[in-house]
């Protein structure tokens, strides 16, 4: 899997979206699905937080990071397990990297449930081909996470 790209969250994006989501997230409040993702850090060993958007296809629930390959998504591959968190709920997983060529549903809901963020990181919107997707699927990697609890 290739890692082509990271966008750095901009500072009202660090500032002002991420801080409040991950603070809301916490008290159990969820904003567009978003929950707090808990990794190892890789270098530090340190537990690491990031809000993400975990989402189901098929009874079976992924992450996927558009904004490429993220500091959470380097943490994850090294950790291969997390927990996401939601209040005081915490659900442990392990995680399986998704192959580019099994990317597409994944990209389309993605696109379509989060459009007004989806188009600035990934670069394309709701109205997105399938071969566009295609083509942006090396550059967003996507786990499958299995909870321990299932």
């Amino acid at each position: 899997m290739a890692e082509v790209k990271y966008k750095r969250p901009g500072w009202f994006t660090q500032n002002f979206f991420n801080r409040p989501v991950g603070w809301l997230s916490r008290l159990g409040i969820s904003p567009a699905g978003a929950q707090t993702l808990a990794v190892r850090g890789r270098k530090s060993g340190q537990i690491r937080t990031n809000p993400v958007n975990p989402f189901e296809i098929d009874g079976r629930t992924y992450l996927l990071a558009p904004r490429g390959t993220t500091e959470w998504v380097r943490n994850l591959r090294a950790a291969g397990e997390g927990e996401l968190r939601k209040g005081n709920r915490a659900r442990r997983f392990r995680a399986e990297e998704v192959a580019d060529s099994d990317k597409l549903p994944l990209l389309r809901l993605y696109v379509d449930r989060w459009a007004w963020e989806a188009k600035d990181f990934l670069g394309v919107g709701k109205d997105a081909t399938d071969e566009q997707l295609r083509e942006i699927a090396a550059e967003n990697p996507a786990f499958e996470i299995r909870f321990e609890d299932q």
